[in-house]
């Protein structure tokens, strides 16, 4: 029987599993038509089951500093992971979030692989998503369940979206090469040259359960990595996020809601014209829809702010689909006390670019691995307490450009929702896909019940963004910023020519003597 231990990383995301915090990544794949279940489950079987995991069940060992590991399951069912449901008339879009909301709400069989996908048939839907007076058309959808320690958020969506095709006339569900779809990294900066800084962080992490109780050695570790301590000691030395409306104890309900498409060229149309990427826009947007958010409740973002804990995927190129969890963190105060859209994008674009050459996110990669080694009461205590370090989490991946069809079937929408823990309430995640982005909120019942609210203040703070940008207009393009700085050499060299051809005045004419 093959065996294959977690890696420490993944072990950390196996022991967070709790009942109000199932540690699931949850997805949904909107389709045009309606999908042949016995032609999807070929696909399945095909371009799915010959990843060990998802034939494979975790076993805890009961020596508590042994690794878990992934063993054969003794009698792997599809039927199982594979079901078919069907929604009730009218079958709109209220029914399938009900649908997702419920599955994201329930733990999976951990005798069992921990993958489940639900085909959800009956589904209406139009595909404007703006007017009641729009035809509807019959589809259906895929609601994926993954374990986190099978793949975090970036590997989740790459999986899914190797089961498609880019060609509609595709019929044989055979295996499709390898990272067939390209995408783009999670929000967050950039890192690149990994290795000496990398190394680095892991001593430091390694140190940092010491620090934790004498934050003193901060300064013995100096000749280390002047730069890496300091990220560390902003790690564990930071005040816990105490927003009452956002976090706190998480209940078992959770609720999913997405927003309809915006256009990804309005996106980059903001972020040409106001100053930021694609990423500061969106969650320029985001703080925003918070802010309302927290008015709505009463509450005041002028004294109440909120840290977002944006993954970023540490994955070299080319290895985006490795299963795992290869994700560090940066986190992110937000803005939400700034209340003109354009001026809260340059304060976020100018939080946001002092992450991009810290070493933070590949410094709690780094931490991570180090808790893994560690017995799980030990694991509990530092993860609960690093996750008071955030109020909401905010992820974004960039999905394929071009349309992609499952079992024949066009996919319209695909979204995704990572799990919520140490007391989160909010986490967000945007993807973009074909031209279009769309905006998914998993929040916990408890704490906030009304998902759909924040979805309509992001909507509204991406409309005002785009109005002030569309007032604006473009910057001067390459060529012309040349073309003028043509015109003004023309016009300054035909300045000194003039003065060159006036005759020099006569001794006389100049001391104004009679000739």
């Amino acid at each position: 029987m093959t065996k294959q231990r977690l890696t420490p990383v993944d072990t950390v995301v196996l022991r967070a599993e709790d009942p109000a915090n199932p540690m699931m990544v949850t997805g949904v794949m909107i389709f045009g038509e309606p999908i042949v279940f016995e032609r999807l489950k070929k696909t399945i079987e095909s371009r799915l089951l010959h990843f060990a995991p998802f034939r494979q069940r975790v076993v805890q060992p009961r020596l508590p500093w042994s690794m878990p590991y992934w063993e054969d399951a003794p009698s792997f069912d599809l039927g199982y992971h594979l079901r078919r449901v069907a929604l009730p008339p009218p079958g709109g879009q209220a029914g399938l979030q009900d649908i997702v909301s419920q599955l994201a709400s329930t733990p999976l069989d951990f005798s069992r692989p921990l993958w489940q996908l639900h085909l959800v048939e009956n589904y209406s839907h139009d595909l404007t998503g703006s007017s009641q007076d729009a035809p509807v058309h019959a589809g259906c959808a895929l609601v994926c369940r993954l374990h986190h320690s099978l793949a975090d958020g970036v590997a989740a969506v790459h999986l899914l979206l190797s089961l498609a095709d880019t060609d509609l006339r595709a019929s044989a569900p055979a295996r499709p090469p390898e990272h067939q779809h390209k995408m783009g990294k999670s929000v967050g900066p950039s890192y690149t040259g990994l290795g000496a800084g990398y190394r680095i962080a892991t001593r430091l992490a390694g140190e940092s359960l010491s620090l934790l109780t004498h934050p003193r050695r901060i300064a013995e570790l100096t000749r280390t990595g002047a730069e890496a301590v300091t990220t560390l000691g902003g790690l564990l030395l930071a005040p816990p996020d105490s927003n009452p409306v956002l976090r706190g104890e998480l209940s078992v309900t959770k609720r999913a809601a997405w927003s309809e498409p915006i256009s990804l060229g309005d996106v980059k149309t903001v972020g040409r014209r106001l100053g930021g990427t694609v990423n500061d826009v969106l969650l320029t947007a985001m703080t925003g829809a918070l802010r309302r958010y927290l008015e709505g409740r009463e509450e005041s973002p002028q004294v109440t702010g909120i840290r977002a804990a944006v993954p970023v995927d540490l994955r070299p190129p080319g290895a985006e689909g490795e299963l795992g969890n290869q994700i560090g963190f940066v986190f992110l105060s937000l803005p939400v006390d700034v209340a003109d859209p354009a001026d809260r994008l340059r304060e976020l674009r100018r939080r946001m670019d002092r992450h991009k050459d810290s070493p933070e996110a590949p410094l709690s990669l780094a931490m991570l691995k180090v808790l893994g080694l560690t017995p799980p009461s030990v694991q509990a205590v530092l993860v609960n307490f690093l996750g008071t370090k955030a109020t909401t989490l905010m992820t974004n991946v960039i999905g394929p450009r071009q349309p992609l069809y499952l079992a024949g079937a066009p996919l319209e929408t695909l979204m995704f929702w990572v799990p919520l823990a140490g007391g989160v309430g909010v986490g967000v995640s945007i993807l973009s896909y074909a031209g279009q982005v769309r905006l998914g909120v998993l929040t916990d019942v408890g704490l906030v019940p009304d998902p759909e609210v924040i979805i309509t203040g992001f909507h509204a703070e991406f409309g005002a963004l785009l109005s002030v940008a569309q007032e604006v207009g473009d910057p001067p393009s390459i060529r012309e910023l040349f073309a003028r700085l043509d015109d003004t050499l023309v016009t300054l060299n035909a300045i000194l020519n003039d003065g060159a051809a006036k005759p020099e005045p006569t001794g006389g004419e100049a001391s104004g003597t009679p000739q």
